[in-house]
This record gives structure tokens, sequence and C-alpha cells, in this order.
């Protein structure tokens, strides 16, 4: 049987800390809340406050239940007071020093039996355990912030910990309505290992430039369906504490992509610490503020110094797959005229009776007038002949991802198509300069690649070569805007944007699962209600296909010659034996 906490001390009421107060109190367990002086101890009751008023405004807590939740709380600046508690749970800040010298008093003033847990996101507990005199009964207990809404709890055990203690521990968490996962102690446990990584990625691509941080940003919201932006969530948890967690993962594990990126340290020193300074990545309207407010960075919507736009009304696609077959209805449901070619009359049928169904839906479900319908398929014109396209205004590529495919299409289209007709391909790997240096025209040719689906997803990724001149990158980012897309703009780089953050971060999980650290279940847990993804790595990349990820990480690898971007053996081990995800029945998990 579990041991029954009735009374858990709180050391640190930061957000984190008041949090945990909170998700305790709520849960019936009386609780001492510890921190250094009075004014911090007024900080953390002013949390606590907030966020049970909020939870109240929104019926999800009666006054009634606010106030029970209050009277169990008891706020003291005396360690002495945790002397009866069966559990204390540190939640300091990031600093090995800090803890340990706090982990050291506690255990001198709590019984023989109470269990110390540390809330350390990163720091090894085996070094905060050794700090006292009984580091069998210390444990890592590792929530995620906001502590009452997020699930997720790592129990981090040590080579030393006690089997009954982590187990009362998951127990407890169990209790409280999380979904606890014991992991070893190894830096940055599973959350913040695949997080971090990523997080450092996206830095780096705003240091170095290759796109803005707006852009960024919504790349990986609307492409991924995240919850926040990578920069956006660097300001939340707050570049310092990003700092000594990526600081602390690389020193354990010497892997140069947690080598914290020099700007990280740059702006800490300045005093840009994110949200609580007010200012990081983004700027706020004070300290603490979530609201952005526009600063010098904040893009001013105009079309690049000099360029002008090119008119566009006619548009062809070449493709008759599903992504061609998504972009022809956007375009025209946008208003334009749509030529597309497709390599056989058959093909040509299952793409008008695939928009026909998909206006067919949109009507059934109110989202467009049978007039609208009917105009939309009116707009577009099927043909196998390339020649046809001779009039419009822009072409988009969308046939099979082979560079040698889109090249002979390339060179066709360079001889059918106008004088300053913009050619476009929506590769989602492939450079486009390999495609552009084929025509006598590669200042016209341009990356504009959609998600699928793309009727759907709002992101396009606007790619620019370096031989494509401005106008033409000012006019399709102003036609994607038309179709009612969000455009972000990048270089002609392996992966773009969103593959290059997204599939490193999948193989992290892939290799994490290969070392045996956690199951491919637990992982997707963490990432999911740790994290808020909507999708768990291994979920993904059995939908997305491991054949697929394998070739696009391959690509990144040979791109970037970076030894932590090198595909994960236990990926190419599944491709091989054809274990290809779920259109093949079986990936990292078996698919009836």
């Amino acid at each position: 049987m579990s041991r029954e906490f009735t009374k858990v001390g709180v050391i640190g009421l930061g957000t984190m800390g008041a949090g945990i107060v909170e998700v305790f109190a709520r849960n019936g367990i009386d609780v001492v809340a510890v921190e250094v002086d009075d004014a911090a101890l007024a900080r953390g009751r002013g949390v606590l406050e907030h966020s049970t008023a909020r939870a109240v405004s929104r019926a999800k807590l009666t006054p009634e239940d606010e106030t029970a939740l209050h009277a169990r709380v008891r706020f003291t600046s005396d360690l002495s007071a945790l002397a009866d508690c069966q559990l204390v749970v540190e939640a300091v800040p990031e600093h090995l020093s800090l803890k340990k010298e706090i982990f050291a008093k506690v255990d001198q003033i709590v019984g023989e039996d109470a269990i110390l847990a540390t809330n350390t996101s990163s720091l090894p507990v085996t070094e905060i355990a050794v700090a006292t005199s009984n580091p069998k009964r210390v444990v890592g207990m590792h929530f995620f912030n906001p502590a009452p809404v997020l699930q997720f709890v790592e129990v981090i055990r040590t080579v030393v910990t006690e089997d009954s203690v982590f187990e009362d521990v998951k127990a407890l968490a169990e209790r409280l309505g999380k979904r606890p996962v014991i992991v070893g102690d190894k830096a940055g446990f599973i959350a913040n290992a695949l997080l971090f990584g990523y997080l450092n990625h996206a830095v780096s691509m705003y240091e170095t430039r290759y796109a803005t941080r707006e852009d960024i940003d919504a790349s990986m919201r609307l492409g991924c369906g995240l919850p926040m932006g990578p920069l956006a969530l660097m300001d939340l948890i707050g570049l310092d504490t990003a700092y000594e967690i990526l600081d602390t993962m690389y020193k354990q594990g010497r892997d140069r992509l947690h080598a914290p990126s020099p700007i990280i340290k740059q702006m800490v020193s300045a005093g840009l610490k994110g949200r609580k300074s007010g200012r990081g990545f983004y700027s706020y309207a004070e300290p603490g503020s979530s609201q952005v407010v526009p600063d010098a960075s904040t893009p001013a919507g105009v079309a690049a110094a000099g360029a002008t736009l090119r008119t566009i009304e006619r548009v062809g696609v070449v493709g008759s797959g599903t992504m061609a077959t998504g972009i022809i209805e956007v375009f025209a449901r946008a208003g334009y005229a749509v030529t597309f070619v497709a390599r056989s009359p058959e093909r040509l049928a299952g793409v008008q009776a695939a928009i026909a169904k998909s206006l067919a839906k949109a009507v059934d479900r109110g989202k467009l007038s049978t007039q609208d319908a009917a105009l939309v398929s009116e707009r577009v014109t099927g043909t196998t002949s390339h020649d046809d396209l001779a009039e419009v205004d822009l072409v988009v590529e969308a046939i099979v991802e082979e560079l040698a495919a889109k090249q002979e299409l390339f060179r066709t289209l360079d001889k059918v198509c106008k004088p300053g007709a913009i050619l476009a391909t929506t590769t989602s790997s492939l450079p486009v300069i390999d495609c552009a240096v084929v025509t006598s025209r590669p200042e016209d040719v341009i990356g504009m690649h959609f998600f699928n689906p793309a009727t759907i997803m709002k992101l396009v990724e606007v790619v620019s070569t370096v031989s494509t001149t401005p106008d033409v990158t000012a006019t399709v980012v102003d036609l994607t805007a038309k179709l009612g897309k969000h455009p972000v703009s990048c270089g002609d780089r392996s992966g773009f944007i969103v593959n290059a953050l997204l599939f490193p971060y999948l193989n992290d999980a892939v290799r994490m699962l290969e070392a045996h650290y956690a199951t491919a279940d637990d992982i997707d847990a963490a990432m999911k209600t740790g994290c808020g993804y909507p999708m768990g790595p291994f979920e993904l990349l059995d939908v997305v296909g491991l054949d697929v990820s394998l070739a696009i990480q391959r690509e990144l690898y040979l791109e970037f010659r970076e030894r932590g971007f090198a595909p994960a053996p236990l990926l190419e081990h599944l491709v091989t034996a054809g274990y290809l995800g779920r259109k093949s029945g079986r990936g990292f998990r078996t698919y009836p």
C-alpha cells in the first residue's frame, strides 16, 4: 500500500512553486508554503490568489472550494515549520548550489521517514541527494508549468532512491490527477531533453537571420499546431532559466546541439530575460505581462524597398496528387482562374471529382453557398498539355518529390510560359535553386511550400533563392496573403523553417527510445501532456511515414553536416524492415 500524504511542504513560491501549492491544496492536502522573506511570501500568495480567482471566474472552482483551498495553506519564511511534513517539494531557481544548501537544511528538520523531492527540470537529482544524510529518500518530482493545468509529472529516480519512495511519489501524483512517468536521472529528463534542443535550434535560426522571430514562431504554430512558437516560449520560460537548462544538458551530454546559442547569454547579460523582465525576443507592455508590443524589430508589413508587385490573375498548377488538388482548390476559391495539368484524362477526372467532393462537403457544412461552389468549379480548367500554361502569370509545380522529374518539368515550363511568369515549386525538401538553374529565368523561380491538407493548413513557406528577385518574393508573399494563408519568408536551405526544426526533434525522440531511457508511450505522453503538443513524436512519425522522415533527416544531415542530425540507426532499421508507419500497418506501433 502506498503512503497517504496529508501534509506537505513547498519551498519556493514563484509561478511554479505557487502552482504546486495549489495542486496539493486543491486535492485536500495541507500545505506549508515557504519563501525566503515576507516580500517573497506576499508575491507567492498573490500568485496563488490570482490563479484561484481566475479558476472561480471560469467556473472551474466554486467560491466555497476556493476558501477551503486557501485555509489549507500556511505561509511562512521559517524552514522549521516543515518539521512534521511527510513530503517536501523544492521549487527554487535552477541553481545547484542553492538547491543543495536547502536540502541539507531540510534534511536536518523533517522526520526520518519524510520524502524530499526536487522540482528541478534539468539539474542532476543525484547531486542534490548527496547533500543530505539519507539520499535514499530523495526523488525528483518535476511538474510542468502551469502546474494546476498540465497533467504530466516526471518522477526521477536516482541510483540510490528506494523503490518505496518513488512508488509513493508516483501514487501521490496519480491521486493529484496527474500522469506520472518514472525516468532515470539524466539532464533534461524526457520533455526538456527533447524540447530544449528544438528551442536552441530555433534561437540559432533567428541569430543567423535566416528568418524573423515572427516567421519562426508562426511556422511552428501554424505548420505543426504547437501551442506557442519557440521564441515566444523561450520568453515565457525565461532566457536565464533556458540558458541554465541548456548549459546543464550540454555539460552532461556534450551534445553540441545543446550548447546554448551565444545570443542567449548575451541577452541574459543585457537583462533581456523574456516576459519577466519586459523584454526578450519580443517586447512586452510591462515586466510580467503577456501582451506583446511593437518594437524596432516588428515587421512594417510593406513590400521590400524598390520591389513592385507583379500582376497575378491566371494561375497554373502541375500535378494531380492530394497536394496539387488542394492547391488548385485554394486558388480557385480565392477567385483565380486555374489551369491544371495532369498526365492523363483519368487523372484529370480524378482531380475534378476530388474538388467537387470537397466543395460539396463545404456546402453541406455551411461554409460555402451552392452558387459560390459553382463559381469555384467554373474557374478550374484541366488539361494534359503543358502548352496550355502559356498565358498564366504563375505556375505552381506539385509533382513527385524527385529532383530529376522537377528539373525536367521546369525546363518545359521555361519554354512554354510567357516572359515574366513566376515559376514556383512546392517542394518540401529539395533545393529550389536546383530547379531554377535549369531555366533561362532563375530570377523568376521561387519556393511556395504549402502544407497538407492545403485547403485547411494556413502556413505557406515562401522560399527565395540567391537568384530570386525581390519583386518575385514580394509578389508571392502578397499572393499568399490574398489566398487567406499566412506567408513566412526564408532562404533556400534544407528543411526551410518547419522541417528543419521539426525533424531533428523527432530524431532525438527516436534516439531516446533507442537508448531505452523511456518508452514510446511515455515519450509521447511527455510531449502531449507536458508541452501541449497535439501529437507525440512517435504518433507523428507513424503518420508522416518513417521512410519520408528518414529521407528528410538524411537531407538535413547532408546539408548541415551536423553530427546530431545523423538519422537514428533505429529509424533506418525500421525503414529497411518495411515498417513505415500507418501506411504499412506497422511503424513504432502496430495498426489494424
